[in-house]
């Protein structure tokens, strides 16, 4: 019996030594094939080995190269199926069912591409229909790599139902509705989205080594992983000590530091986890964080708590150089701050995060919350938040630190391993939602974004569309005097409309002021597929997002025209009154304006301060959630600005 067991080993061993066939893993059950257009098929063989592919009628034969590697061409089909694909070398055959030809798009970009249906408003109506409609997804796993992937690790063709509709990226998936809807065919979305990550993650590093603006960072970047941590502990000190020696803090002296000390550290936000967080990103260690308070010296002998949201960790907080509370603390805990260590005028509260957060797993180091107002100071007759970007933040380098590689330490790692593996799979297109991790270098992405989309083309040797969604309105209401690098990045995102079969969806109106993730994605992915109707399956009459076109100055009035608003303009406001305008003259000092809508689809904009105007902007800020321009069709009008005067984000470069 022994024998035998061994025996049927070594068949099953020699069977899998020698079958070497391995199509792309994009290929398996339920996939979509772009229609209408080539179907290139292609994976791994042994040497030289003859492979035949079979779809529909059509039968492709091709041969294996020396390194293994083969790919099919089959002819364009039209839309259709449930069809049987089999790849067979050989005695090997592999046979995917349920496929079907249709419109195949790319979403990609960052967290707000990555947003699940299952937490966008209108999750539970979707649930009742989403079997009815022809809709699949193929989610691209997560990974980094510093060297291009050939192959994907893992991920499966998933058809839309009420047990999966729930992980779709809810753009996406609202965009491919509208399509299904319009086109009659199957939607199949390739969801290669992550969280946070920087437009440079996605393009190539050889797109970037001929980039004149980018060409000479790249030719810097680590090509190994020892030389990435390297890189990465200089610039955390750099950041941390502004290049200066570095500093091992004892916890009771810093506490005792004047306020004023802590303005020379670097800004840091609450709540939040540093894994995620501007030059700290990926660190992993301790560290702290101090904020000041002001209070009237009425508060000196008040009792107060403090609470700090969900966060779980090994703790020191310390009051006006006061240590008040040292060890591991429960989430949503509350503690007593003793009477007796607040002051009148500025108060210094430190925080010692001496252990890594346990609740979430990914936070790291930071102050976690579920909301914001769960971090606060609380006294009988006021509360005070204190979660906001007040707060100062400093690496303790005196304990063991190192870093979780992530995708931005460095650049192109996502195009190595989230977009070369499914080249050069057929697509009707790509739809893009990125940006908020650029905004800081938001007149660099003017040069960035482009060269992303240009490789792409390059490498599908294809003019596809590419489709984006303007940034939506979050942050802070500041004017053009102040600047807004948000207003900037959508800036840049608007000019990236020079490049051919391009387009974008303005979702200004739809943005939270508070929350980076606006739950409305059923418009966002509306108006992009609104947009691909148009532009790529040349349906009449769909409703575009209004651009703004020019301007004339006649004494002391703008007149702007626009684009995508031959049927009228509106405004939405029970009075009347339009918002969101500026004006400067020739001292580029701006003062909010008046405006009223002429000849139907034209602004007229004026203000008593501006007698004679040279520029003019509208919704130049960062939320601008006040903007309340729309053409008839219900889509809003773009932010923009008239001038070309000096940007705050010029000379702010990617490192």
């Amino acid at each position: 019996m022994k024998s035998f067991i061994i025996f049927l080993f070594a068949i099953f061993f020699s069977f899998t030594l020698f079958a070497q066939l391995k199509p792309a893993r994009i290929f398996n059950n339920h996939m979509v094939l772009q229609r209408n257009q080539d179907i290139p098929v292609w994976g791994w063989a042994n040497k030289k080995a003859g492979v035949v592919v079979n779809l529909n009628g059509q039968t492709v034969k091709v041969k294996a190269g020396e390194d293994g590697r083969w790919k099919a061409i089959l002819k364009p089909m039209k839309e259709g199926g449930p069809y049987e694909m089999t790849i067979s070398s050989g005695k090997e055959k592999i046979t995917y069912n349920d496929v079907m030809l249709g419109e195949v798009w790319i979403c990609s970009g960052q967290s707000n591409m990555e947003f699940q249906v299952k937490n966008a408003y209108g999750y539970k109506p979707e649930l009742k229909i989403a079997a009815q409609l022809p809709i699949r997804q193929f989610h691209v796993p997560n990974k980094i790599s510093l060297e291009p992937d050939k192959d994907l690790a893992s991920g499966e063709w998933v058809k839309a139902d009420t047990n999966t509709v729930g992980d779709f990226t809810a753009v996406g998936y609202y965009f491919a509705k509208k399509l299904a809807q319009n086109l009659h065919v199957t939607i199949g979305l390739i969801n290669t989205s992550w969280g946070g990550t920087q437009v440079e993650d996605w393009i190539s590093k050889e797109a970037m080594l001929a980039s004149p603006e980018l060409g000479t960072v790249a030719k810097t970047l680590p090509s190994n992983w020892d030389d990435l941590k390297i890189r990465l502990d200089r610039q955390l000190k750099e950041y941390a000590y502004k290049k200066g020696p570095v500093v091992l803090f004892n916890p009771d002296e810093l506490a005792k530091m004047p306020a004023s000390y802590f303005e020379n550290w670097q800004k840091g936000v609450a709540p939040g986890s540093w894994t995620w967080m501007g030059k700290l990103y990926s660190y992993q260690g301790q560290g702290f964080m101090q904020k000041t308070i002001k209070l009237d010296s009425a508060y000196a002998k008040a009792k107060s708590t403090i609470q700090l949201g969900n966060t779980d960790a090994d703790l020191q907080i310390y009051l006006n150089g006061w240590l008040f509370q040292s060890g591991p603390l429960t989430t949503n805990f509350q503690v007593e701050i003793p009477v007796g260590l607040w002051k009148g005028g500025e108060n210094s509260l430190l925080i010692n995060l001496r252990s890594k957060q346990k609740n979430p797993v990914w936070m790291g180091t930071g102050l976690s919350s579920a909301t914001t107002g769960d971090l606060n100071i609380r006294f009988a007759d006021t509360t005070i938040n204190i979660a906001d970007n007040n707060w100062h933040t400093m690496p303790d380098l005196s304990k063991p630190y190192g870093f979780d590689f992530l995708p931005n330490n460095t650049a192109s790692m996502l195009f190595n391993t989230m977009i070369n593996p499914i080249i050069p799979y057929g697509i009707a297109g790509a739809i893009w939602y990125q940006g908020e991790t650029n905004a800081d270098r938001a007149f660099q992405y003017r040069t960035s974004f482009p060269l992303m989309i240009n490789d792409w083309r390059t490498r599908w040797n294809q003019q596809f569309p590419f489709l984006f969604v303007q940034l939506s309105s979050y942050g802070g209401f500041q004017n053009s005097n102040q600047g807004s690098n948000w207003a900037e990045l959508r800036e840049a995102q608007n000019l990236t409309l020079h490049l051919p079969n391009t387009g974008l969806a303005v979702t200004t109106d739809i943005g939270n002021a508070i929350d980076i993730h606006p739950k409305d994605k059923a418009d966002v992915g509306f108006r992009l597929a609104s947009k691909a109707l148009s532009l790529t399956y040349h349906i009449n009459d769909m409703p575009q997002c209004p651009l703004y076109k020019s301007v004339a100055f006649s004494g002391n009035e703008a007149l702007v025209s626009f684009n995508y608003a031959d049927n009228g303009l509106i405004v939405k406001d029970k009075y009347g009154y339009i918002k969101g305008f500026e004006l400067a003259g020739d001292d580029h000092k701006f003062y909010y304006a008046q405006a009223v809508i002429v000849e139907g689809n034209k602004v007229k904009i004026w203000c008593k301060e501006v007698t004679n105007p040279v520029s003019v902007r509208y919704a130049w800020t960062d939320a601008p959630i006040d903007a309340n321009l729309f053409n008839k069709e219900g889509f809003p009008v773009s932010p923009f600005r008239s001038d070309n005067w000096k940007a705050i984000t010029e000379g702010a470069k990617f490192e």
